[in-house]
């Protein structure tokens, strides 16, 4: 029964379930009925619309060319506008208002550039004729402001201020002309951190504008007028600077003509030229050039070589003739300070001229660098032919020193004050040791002199004076070596050998000059030994003295006009006379004095006391004249 009534339940809701989906059908089929009935209604509606939207789109269309066509017309009204009132600037001119003249300038091209692309519109190409014919009188104009304010602006430096821009020690002095009374200073100070102030050559105030002048010409193409432009005037404003600083232009005949002492002076300027040309002239005209010309790196570097130039030229063609002219000994150290300017102010020349339209003239600079090298390395050479080979006919009666000793020494010691630049000139050579090269050059000199004062004491008639003079001048050539720089490089045993050169020639001098007085002075006999008092006869005794008196009276008064210019030497040598002459007179006269006393006139044979011969000692190598008084 339970089971019966389970089935009849499920039947009934299965009933329920099948009504309640045929009412969802029949609903869902309604609702299909009613969208169809819509969607038929929309196409009818879309269609009664569709004239209605054709209208409406062709009036938004309207509309939108209308205000394309406002706007194209406003912009074209602008560009006349502009153009009219750039027009009136030109027309006005540059100088009331540049920087006005130059918009005026940017706006006509715009004018120009618009028109060209919007070529469609009726009076274009009017338009573009009128603007270019416009802009082509005002680029002449500008061209004519550019030349006028770098002219207005562009005046020669006066030498004063050039001065006030150097370090204060190199400043010319009161009581020197252009800073070239002295040349080479082997106690200045390095250069290396000495301040150069750049001259201002052109007020910075003016440097922008002519830049934004000088970029209009390049744009208009003109770089060729903007470079004659700026080329003729900086260039000449350049040389007559150099010309008030006193740089004139000189051949080698007229550097040839010239007296040494005007030459040397001219020498000196020059060198001073050189480095206020290179460190404050060239390096001014630079950086006005590189600020003018920022932009336009080839033309900027051509008109910067251009405007150098001649100047650079003049400057170097005075190197040039001095380094070709006949060479002379006193020429060396002249050559030296040039070889030392153009050392010194060759990383200037690179750095200024390093471009490819200044390359002539940084290789002119580098050229006379090694041209100077070389002349002063011939002229070494020359020196050392000349001094072997010296004829000069100056005597030395009184055997002291040689003028061409003190000379050669004192160019030598000057030489050594330029030990640095000789150093960087042998390098040119490639030398690999300056310094060796250095102490060979010294070692050849002065065996040179050494040589040549052999062969002038050969001119000497008494062999002792022969021997003085050499003893002098060698000795003043050790002591000289021994208290300059020279003995770094000779070395101790240089000194050390011809310190005994020194002694021998006085050790020879004592032997030829008193060897035949102190004879008189001893009395051998036939045998090994000294003959006794009772075998020499008073007569002989008498010879011996009167020979002693009259000989010694004859050095004396030959030797008191002979010299040794040293104290020190001078003292040395007469006490070495003194320690054999002395000894050997007190001797003799002990020995035999009291054979000539006990006789007559005594005083006839011993002239001499010991005493006064060492007073009379004290009076040789004084140099005394014939005429002055014995003492």
């Amino acid at each position: 029964m339970g089971v019966a009534q389970a089935m009849e339940a499920l039947t009934e809701r299965a009933s329920l379930m099948k009504d309640s989906l045929h009412k969802s059908q029949t609903i869902t089929d309604n609702m299909v009925g009613i969208l169809g009935s819509f969607d038929h209604r929309l196409s009818a509606l879309e269609t009664a619309m569709r004239p209605t939207q054709i209208r409406t789109h062709s009036i938004r269309r309207a509309h939108e060319n209308i205000d394309k066509a406002l706007k194209a017309a406003e912009v074209i009204l602008d560009q006349f506008d502009i153009s009219r009132k750039a027009e009136a600037k030109i027309l006005r001119g540059p100088h009331e208002d540049l920087e006005s003249y130059l918009e005026a300038i940017d706006q006509l091209r715009g004018t120009i550039k618009f028109f060209s692309n919007n070529k469609m519109f009726k009076s274009a190409s009017g338009v573009i004729s009128h603007a270019h014919g416009l802009l082509s009188k005002a680029l002449s104009k500008l061209e004519d402001e550019f030349r006028q304010i770098l002219q207005n602006y562009s005046k020669p430096m006066e030498p004063d201020r050039l001065f006030e821009c150097l370090p204060s020690n190199l400043r010319p002095s009161s009581e020197g002309e252009g800073g070239g009374g002295k040349t080479h200073d082997p106690h200045h100070k390095s250069l290396e951190n000495a301040i150069f102030t750049v001259p201002t050559v052109i007020p910075p105030r003016v440097l922008p504008l002519l830049h934004d002048l000088a970029q209009q010409m390049v744009q208009a193409g003109h770089q060729q007028q903007l470079f004659k432009s700026y080329r003729d005037t900086r260039a000449a404003v350049l040389e007559q600077s150099l010309r008030k600083l006193g740089v004139e232009r000189l051949s080698k005949d007229d550097v040839q003509r010239m007296q040494w002492e005007v030459l040397e002076a001219k020498i000196g300027n020059w060198i001073h030229y050189m480095r206020i040309s290179v460190k404050l002239l060239f390096a001014a005209e630079k950086k006005i050039c590189d600020q003018i010309l920022d932009g336009v790196e080839s033309l900027r570097d051509q008109c910067f070589g251009e405007v150098t130039v001649n100047s650079v030229a003049v400057l170097l063609s005075f190197g040039e003739a001095i380094a070709k002219s006949k060479r002379s000994p006193e020429k060396l150290f002249v050559l030296l300070d040039m070889y030392e300017i153009m050392r010194e102010l060759q990383p200037e020349i690179e750095l200024l001229f390093g471009s490819k339209p200044c390359a002539e003239m940084k290789e002119s600079a580098l050229n006379l660098t090694k041209r100077l090298a070389q002349t002063a390395q011939e002229t070494f050479a020359d020196f050392e032919e000349a001094v072997e080979k010296d004829a000069t006919k100056t005597a030395v009666m009184d055997g002291t020193v040689h003028p061409l000793t003190s000379y050669v020494i004192n160019y030598v010691k000057f030489l050594f004050d330029y030990q640095t630049t000789l150093r960087l000139l042998f390098q040119e050579f490639d030398s690999k040791d300056p310094d060796s090269e250095l102490g060979a050059v010294t070692t050849r000199i002065m065996h040179a002199l050494q040589n040549n004062l052999d062969g002038k004491s050969k001119q000497y008639k008494d062999v002792a004076l022969t021997q003085l003079f050499l003893m002098n001048n060698v000795h003043y050539i050790v002591r000289s070596v021994r208290r300059s720089e020279a003995k770094d490089l000779l070395g101790d045993d240089w000194v050390q050998i011809h310190r005994r050169i020194v002694q021998q020639h006085a050790n020879q001098y004592k032997r030829v000059s008193w060897a035949k007085i102190l004879q008189c002075l001893t009395v051998q006999s036939s045998g090994s030994g000294p003959i006794e008092n009772s075998n020499i006869s008073r007569a002989s005794v008498k010879d011996r003295f009167k020979t002693f008196n009259s000989q010694f009276e004859e050095l004396h008064q030959r030797q008191c006009q002979w010299t040794v210019p040293d104290s020190e030497l001078r003292e040395s040598l007469r006490l070495a006379v003194a320690e054999v002459l002395l000894p050997a007179f007190r001797s003799f006269l002990k020995r035999f004095g009291p054979m000539i006393e006990s006789g007559k006139n005594p005083q006839k044979y011993i002239r001499f006391s010991p005493e006064d011969l060492e007073r009379m000692l004290n009076e040789f190598f004084e140099g005394k004249t014939w005429s002055e008084p014995k003492r």
